[in-house]
């Protein structure tokens, strides 16, 4: 569990990066280094933890409770991908309340009709602005501390245009929203367009083989940003391994020679915590 809030983060001034983690292991893995936050994707828990694509097949009892292991596994804060709410106003609240709970720094709600669909794949359509100004609203009004930031995310760029998104955007910050999340811009001009736009904290999602670009965190400083979430790296680096492991034992009936590295057996265990086992077995030994 992070000991400093994102929100404390960010008034230091940088833009923050956040890696996406999807399950215990790349939490873990993550912990080795020192990143600014992580950001629990959506489409990386769906994937792992249920088999399925993200196109709102899962449910708020199976997110909240990966929020929760995830958030207490992780040394910084966590901001966690909430989908729609999971439903109307009532899901909403019920929805703040149960990710603030499991220990999330910031809560991400997008703008989608439901079933909603990941953010760079085609076919999302959005709600109306109004309704989504009042899941705001309601998500504003029912966290128990102002350190638990709120995420508005528009999905409107792809089918309505820019400006829409744009314009749902300020509507969704005079609602309350903490940090506004436009969702897959196509090119770097629309990327400053956006980051020049807003006095609040924005989000740049870096979605290797996705819609927008894929910048430096320097780069994307400059054009006004304040957090790059990296969702997808994650979990698109695990598969990579795994399949070239599995298809050099499949083909040579042994790991050696793969064209991934396997990560050191010994490293591994310390990363899950076999030190802390073998310590508390030392010092109970009979």
């Amino acid at each position: 569990m992070a000991e400093h809030t994102l929100r404390d983060r960010l008034r230091a001034g940088n833009t923050l990066v956040a890696p996406g983690v999807f399950d215990l292991i790349s939490a873990r893995i993550l912990n080795q280094y020192p990143v600014d936050a992580a950001y629990m994707t959506g489409f990386g828990v769906v994937a792992s933890y249920l088999g399925l694509p993200d196109a709102g097949l899962a449910t708020y009892t199976d997110m909240v409770d990966r929020a929760r292991r995830i958030a207490e596994a992780v040394d910084v804060p966590l901001i966690a991908d909430a989908d729609t709410g999971y439903g109307g106003l009532l899901n909403v609240r019920h929805t703040i309340r149960g990710y603030e709970a499991a220990g999330v720094a910031a809560i991400q709600i997008e703008d989608q009709e439901f079933p909603k669909k990941c953010g760079h794949t085609p076919g999302r359509r959005v709600i109306p602005v109004e309704d989504m100004v009042r899941k705001v609203k309601v998500a504003v009004d029912n966290r128990s501390s102002d350190d638990m930031m709120i995420i508005a995310r528009t999905d409107a760029r792809t089918a309505l245009g820019l400006d829409e998104a744009l314009r749902r955007a300020e509507a969704y910050a005079e609602a309350g929203a903490d940090i506004l999340f436009i969702e897959a811009p196509e090119t770097e001009e629309e990327l400053a367009q956006i980051g020049r736009s807003f006095d609040l904290p924005m989000i740049a999602n870096m979605v290797e083989g996705g819609s927008t670009p894929v910048l430096p965190r320097e780069r994307l400083a400059e054009l006004g940003f304040q957090i790059a979430i990296y969702p997808a790296a994650g979990f698109l680096a695990a598969a990579a391994a795994l399949d070239a492991t599995y298809q050099q034992l499949y083909e040579h009936g042994v790991t050696n020679g793969s064209a991934a590295d396997l990560y050191d057996f010994k490293a591994f265990c310390d990363v899950i915590g076999f030190a802390d086992v073998h310590a508390f077995e030392r010092r109970w030994a009979e």
